[in-house]
């Protein structure tokens, strides 16, 4: 079991960049393929962006392709997400969200763990 704890979020105007940190307890963190998913308001929870365990295989929803870069730290039990060129739309409660097994998956369904989430407002 892993348990994650989300940083980073915040006000930014349209065209900045904000990074959110997700640090996971205990010691296997490296056994967990890590995803970023992100709600807002009156939506269902999107995919955004994960990694498998080693960070060697990553994915993007093409909504953010070219501008988010997901990154993991395993020896200090952190996943990361740098967002550049943010736009109004990114405007979201951001999870952060761990997988039983190496290989990461893009539906919420999919992670049996999840942090509580960072707040991210972009401003027109």
């Amino acid at each position: 079991q892993v348990q994650l704890v989300e940083s980073g979020g915040g006000l930014v105007q349209a065209g900045g960049s904000l990074r959110l940190a997700c640090v996971g307890s205990g010691r296997t963190f490296n056994r967990y393929a890590m995803g970023w998913f992100r709600q807002a308001p009156g939506k269902e929870r999107e995919f955004v962006a994960a990694t498998n365990w080693s960070g060697g295989s990553i994915y993007y929803a093409d909504s953010v392709k070219g501008r988010f870069t997901i990154s993991r730290d395993n020896g200090k039990n952190t996943v990361y997400l740098q967002m550049n060129s943010l736009k109004p739309e990114d405007t979201a409660v951001y999870y952060c969200a761990a997988r039983d097994g190496y290989s990461y998956a893009t539906v919420p369904r999919n992670y049996a763990y999840w942090g509580q989430g960072t707040q991210v407002t972009v401003s027109s």
